[in-house]
């Protein structure tokens, strides 16, 4: 009894111990928090004259602003990961806008690094502001110790590109490895069975084959050429060097030190920091380096206002990663009520729906496709690609009004499959356990994953994917208004960049988010002007035909003839609202601290998911893979 109460108190009085360490860790973040916010958020930043606007390559650019915490934690800053910020496309490409017209910046310098961080259509829509930018007449200047290649194609559009005389860049193109698992599958006993339709639906094929497939590799092939033709003719265009000696360039690995680059005509000068340094001050009418004013361009962006004055409003829906019905991501069980709500926001004119999805659950992307039909019928809708519009994600996308992409972004892949494992074999080779099916019925254990489909089982999954083939071509015929003949030509499962999917039919034209923006904004204020007689003659201006000293921008042709609607845009302006809302730092860090298992613990609980997801037979409208790209 003695040694029961001994353990008791001893157990006790370590609980009360914990608990007071960690109200105490609980308190002492909350003030850090509290000061770190009322001292960084308080006021906009100043922007002094005469700054030089920093385009840092080497952070990271993404879909959207996130919000990062600076402050110091001390020893807190060992135990808790904070979250990371990042600067979003939009608000990158608005202050560079704001900057072009804003007396303060004097020039912008690009700055690079041996890695990219960004996705190459993101790195396109940052160099298109660029080059507007370049159009106010202010200098770009770009200097960099090393260059990636991705790095360098955004860096390429300055006046003049420096680099350090150490410096390193890798031109070789760009490439992708892919792994192929079914050797390894036979030697564990985990068989893979692929049901599926489209000839050129790689999805899963890793698992049932050991090497690629002649139509996979075809595609994949096409899909990286279209990728680096549009980095290398930009390239090429900016710095007027011939495409081809460009590629004889790479492709014959000459372009390995500073003094090559400079005798390809790819940079103007390799330099010392001292010299770089200098060439700022020139440029800058400063006589020393400590007069010099620098300032970020995710710094800077927070002075760039989110919504512009108008009396129209465009919502921005961001649809970001895989499609399910709950979980993280694109999930029909978020996003259907967001739609829902915009649809009944009578204070909302038209929405663009920014797409950044390789697809998921096919059920879930109808959920999600069905919700945005209702919304279309009040309000028009505008469609932006980002990095990936795929499957899934083209399934929500084609009802669009008019459809944007970046040349890089991956879209198409218009087919279906089902993925079945089973692991009786390894079960029994390895852990030597026999499984023993039972069941009222025949198949009453199909897609348990302790044993193969059999073929009555095969052929009734299939019907469910050619219906669902059947659905999802259908959808894109209704919204790209072509025959489901075309559709299916196009389709099989066949991924297209954004280049290619313009001569397709699946896009309407390349363009930047901010692109679809303004377009969205076009076509609320078209509802004014319906039916209007255009004051240039009976016929439509044709794309990028000068209108009384304007030249209206291609969509605006393709998809309204209004030019008095265009021209209410441009003087009276739209407001911006985006969806869904972004966390603040402190509801980040609420929520990390509350919760209720460690990482490692949700990576398991991730893994133990998809495993359990795996048994059974489920329809996806996805991605192959997701690609990581070698640039």
């Amino acid at each position: 009894m003695k040694t029961f109460w001994k353990t008791f108190w001893a157990a006790f009085l370590g609980c009360i111990l914990a608990l007071i360490v960690n109200v105490l860790l609980v308190f002492f973040l909350l003030v850090g928090l509290a000061s770190a916010f009322s001292s960084s958020d308080s006021e906009l930043p100043m922007v002094s004259p005469n700054t030089i606007l920093t385009v840092d390559l080497t952070n990271t650019l993404g879909e959207r602003t996130q919000e990062g915490m600076s402050m110091d934690m001390g020893a807190l800053s060992g135990l808790i990961s904070m979250p990371k910020g990042g600067l979003g496309i939009y608000d990158a490409t608005r202050a560079l806008k704001k900057a072009a017209s804003d007396k303060n910046i004097k020039m912008v310098l690009i700055k690079g690094g041996l890695e990219s961080t960004t996705s190459i259509p993101l790195l396109e829509e940052l160099r298109a502001a660029l080059e507007e930018f370049h159009d106010s007449g202010k200098p770009i200047i770009s200097y960099s110790m090393n260059y990636s290649q991705g790095d360098y194609y955004v860096a390429s559009v300055a006046d003049r590109v420096y680099m350090h005389k150490d410096g390193l860049i890798q031109f070789t193109g760009i490439g992708a490895d892919m792994l192929f698992f079914k050797d390894l599958g036979d030697m564990l006993g985990v068989e893979a069975q692929l049901i599926r339709h489209g000839k050129f639906k790689a999805a899963a094929e890793q698992f049932i084959k050991n090497d690629i497939s002649p139509e996979n590799r075809q595609q994949n092939m096409e899909m990286l050429s279209s990728m680096w033709n549009t980095m290398a003719a930009a390239i090429c265009e900016s710095r007027e060097i011939s495409p081809e000696v460009f590629n004889d360039a790479v492709d014959n690995l000459k372009l390995v030190d500073p003094a090559s680059l400079v005798e390809a005509g790819l940079i103007d000068k390799a330099v010392t920091s001292k010299e770089i340094t200098e060439e700022l001050c020139q440029l800058t009418g400063v006589e020393n380096e400590s007069n010099l004013k620098y300032m970020s361009l995710a710094k800077y962006a927070k002075t760039a206002p989110l919504s512009y004055k108008g009396k129209k409003k465009v919502a921005v829906v961001y649809a970001n990663g895989e499609i399910a019905t709950e979980g993280e991501g694109l999930t029909s069980s978020k996003y259907v009520p967001i739609i829902k709500k915009i649809r009944k926001d009578n204070t909302i004119d038209a929405v663009v729906l920014r797409v950044d999805s390789p697809g998921g659950d096919a059920q879930a992307a109808e959920l999600i496709r069905e919700e945005l039909e209702l919304l279309a019928k009040e309000k028009p809708i505008v469609v932006s690609f980002g990095e990936y519009a795929a499957s899934g994600g083209y399934w929500i996308s084609a009802g669009g009004s008019h459809i944007f992409s970046d040349n890089a972004t991956l879209t198409g892949s218009i087919g279906v499959f089902s993925l079945a494992f089973n692991y009786g074999k390894g079960l029994k080779k390895h852990l030597k356990i026999n499984p023993v099916s039972l069941g009222t019925h025949k198949h009453s254990t199909m897609g348990t994953g302790v044993k193969p489909l059999d073929e009555a089982e095969i052929a009734y999954m299939q019907k469910f994917v050619e219906q669902v083939y059947t659905q999802f071509v259908g959808i894109v015929a209704d919204g790209r208004k072509m025959s489901v003949s075309q559709v299916d030509s196009i389709g099989q499962g066949r991924i297209w960049t954004g280049e290619q999917g313009v001569n397709v039919g699946i896009v309407d034209e390349i363009g930047t988010l901010n692109d679809a923006i303004e377009c969205a904004a076009f076509l609320a204020y078209s509802k004014d002007y319906e039916g209007e007689t255009l004051d240039v003659g009976a016929e439509a201006p044709q794309e990028g035909e000068e209108t009384e000293g304007e030249v209206l921008p291609p969509n605006y042709v393709k998809v309204n003839n209004s030019i008095a609607a265009y021209r209410a845009m441009k003087s009276e302006g739209y407001k911006v609202v985006e969806y869904p809302r972004v966390k603040s730092q402190y509801e980040s860090i609420i929520e990390m601290i509350s919760g209720t298992s460690s990482d490692s613990e949700a990576i398991l609980k991730k893994i133990l998911t998809e495993f359990k997801d795996a048994k059974g037979v489920k329809t996806y409208a996805r991605m192959p893979y997701t690609f990581v790209f070698n640039y």
